[in-house]
């Protein structure tokens, strides 16, 4: 049976919630799913510190983990408009499956969070997938007939180039059920390109 991966990076819990709400729409697909993160680079004292959330139950990834799956669906949230250092610190260590070309072929997807609005979600998804180009992925976007990213009478997010979600600039707000179920749209499209392409 196929088998897709959500990979994530989440400082305070949005981008985890969206990962899992991902993985509820693939296993609505019919596939089978993991959740990973990647490694926390930044010291665990200075994490408590400015209140990242520590105690996310998804198992730390590796980079050779990536082979073993047929999708690979990639979140992290903003730093600027583009991806943090802890997911490039992660794909900067896929150089030998990029030599090999372990993953041409399979599914890619992208999904983020910012503060604001206008914080640089769309640019953030194209530098993680960036990362997914390079490897060779077939990129799936968030295509319209998820009618939740029309939305005008809410501030809402969802971009056709992934799933995404606002948290503030406290992180006080949490994905709203449109942005959720987004995430889980976007798990069962990629694994239904999945079921395609297999």
């Amino acid at each position: 049976m196929s088998k897709i991966l959500v990979l994530y990076y989440s400082s305070y819990g949005h981008v985890e919630t969206m990962a899992y709400n991902i993985a509820e729409g693939v296993r609505k697909a019919g596939l089978e799913v993991d959740v990973k993160r990647v490694p926390e680079l930044v010291p665990e004292e200075a994490a408590k510190a400015h209140h990242f959330k520590v105690d996310q139950k998804a198992p730390i990834a590796s980079p050779d983990d990536l082979v073993h799956y047929d999708g690979i669906i990639v979140g992290a949230p903003t730093r600027f408009g583009r991806l943090p250092a802890q997911m490039a610190n992660f794909w900067d260590q896929t150089g030998g499956l990029w030599a090999k070309g372990a993953l041409i072929g399979k599914v890619g997807a992208v999904f983020t969070s910012t503060a604001t609005q206008h914080g640089g979600q769309e640019t953030t998804l194209y530098s993680l997938m960036s990362n997914l180009l390079h490897h060779g992925l077939v990129i799936s976007g968030l295509p319209y007939s998820f009618q939740g990213q029309m939305r005008n009478d809410e501030i809402t997010g969802g971009a056709p180039y992934g799933a995404t979600t606002i948290a503030s600039g406290d992180g006080s707000r949490q994905p709203s059920e449109t942005e959720l179920e987004g995430a889980r749209f976007l798990g069962q499209h990629v694994a239904g390109l999945v079921k395609k392409l297999a």
